[in-house]
């Protein structure tokens, strides 16, 4: 269950991340609303699954999957620069963080 909570806040944080970038310096008000709401979802939930889980592999679960989110996101709606590069970097680290996870730090 704690893995899911890290799931789920991760991608919150790809919603906050986005919005972020939408609230165009906190200008506007929407937005805006929204980066608090996953902002305050995606720790919350952070917070409760560190209570169960090394904080270590979960953290980079969760950085992880915010980059990643981030960046495919941006490409699909935003209209980010697609290159090889950014494809590769992107599936290094989800490979990074499948790799934490297969290390043995996982609960």
């Amino acid at each position: 269950m704690a893995w899911l909570l890290v799931i789920v806040a991760g991608i919150l944080e790809t919603g906050f991340a986005v919005c972020l970038k939408l609230s165009h310096g906190f200008t506007r008000l929407w937005p805006t609303v929204a980066f608090c709401a996953f902002a305050l979802g995606s720790f919350g939930l952070l917070t409760l699954a560190l209570k169960r889980l090394d904080v270590g592999p979960a953290y980079a679960v969760w950085t992880g999957i915010g980059a990643a989110g981030t960046a495919i996101y941006g490409m699909v709606f935003l209209d980010d620069v697609v290159s090889v590069l950014k494809l590769v970097s992107i599936t290094l680290v989800i490979v990074g963080v499948i790799g934490l996870q297969l290390s043995g730090g996982a609960h």
